[in-house]
């Protein structure tokens, strides 16, 4: 709650505004890309903004590269699950685990 997401794309704040191709989710943070192409190629720095304290931080630089041969590598399928130990819920709210999935 108060949170916002934007995403810096080398040094320049990432204009999503009628884009097709990329989107921001103000629930996770997440930038999300579809059909690469080679302009897209820089550095990604996420920052988080607190509304409410008007406070923000950033994340670190993520490169992304383009693979000259046009191939993304073999990843054998990979299954994370970032669940805590102990899950503690009150009776009749709702919850929420994740899974996320890697593979080819």
């Amino acid at each position: 709650p108060g949170l916002s997401y934007t995403w810096i794309f080398n040094n320049d704040t990432l204009d999503l505004r009628g884009d097709g191709r990329r989107f921001v989710s103000q629930e996770t943070g997440n930038l999300y890309l579809a059909k690469v192409e080679p302009w897209d190629v820089g550095n990604y720095t996420c920052v988080v903004t607190n509304t409410e304290a008007q406070q923000s931080a950033r994340g670190p630089p993520t490169p992304l590269t383009l693979r000259s041969d046009g191939v993304m590598g073999e990843y054998e399928p990979k299954i994370e699950v970032r669940f805590p130990e102990v899950t503690y819920a009150v009776k009749g709210s709702s919850v929420r685990l994740e899974c996320f999935a890697l593979g080819k």
